[in-house]
């Protein structure tokens, strides 16, 4: 016998008091892991319904912005009679690092999960010291 393991439900961003959002919708704060690297910081972030063309992934100076954008997606000739899966937009914001490479970044999005590897800087990649013996 397996276990059912169920996700905890979606958690709504919280508005920054620096943006105002245009689309009165429902935000979802995209569930992301976020690891270290000797050359990078490679971001991974679920965002359920997002397509290439309605995510947008920016960085300004030290602020990585992510957003995505989700619409309903009926399916032509039936009426929804039931849903669990609740539509809206994603959103993350992350302060970052000094000394990420903004040319060198790779962005790929393959079945709702958004892979981002921010490449450091070459100075600020971490040097190995080679100690001589005397």
């Amino acid at each position: 016998m397996t276990a059912q393991t169920t996700m905890p439900p979606k958690q709504e961003a919280k508005q920054s008091n620096e943006v105002e959002r245009t689309r009165s919708r429902r935000v979802f704060a995209a569930r992301t892991d976020i690891y270290e690297r000797d050359d990078a910081l490679v971001v991974i972030a679920e965002m359920p319904g997002v397509t290439r063309d309605t995510v947008d992934v920016t960085l300004e100076g030290n602020q990585l912005a992510i957003v995505g954008r989700v619409d309903a997606q009926p399916v032509e000739g039936h009426e929804l009679s039931y849903a669990e899966y609740e539509i809206g937009d994603y959103e993350r914001r992350f302060r970052v690092p000094d000394g990420l490479n903004a040319d060198e970044i790779d962005a790929v999005l393959e079945n709702g999960v958004l892979r981002l590897v921010l490449r450091k800087a070459e100075e600020k990649k971490p040097k190995k010291i080679v100690v001589k013996e005397n």
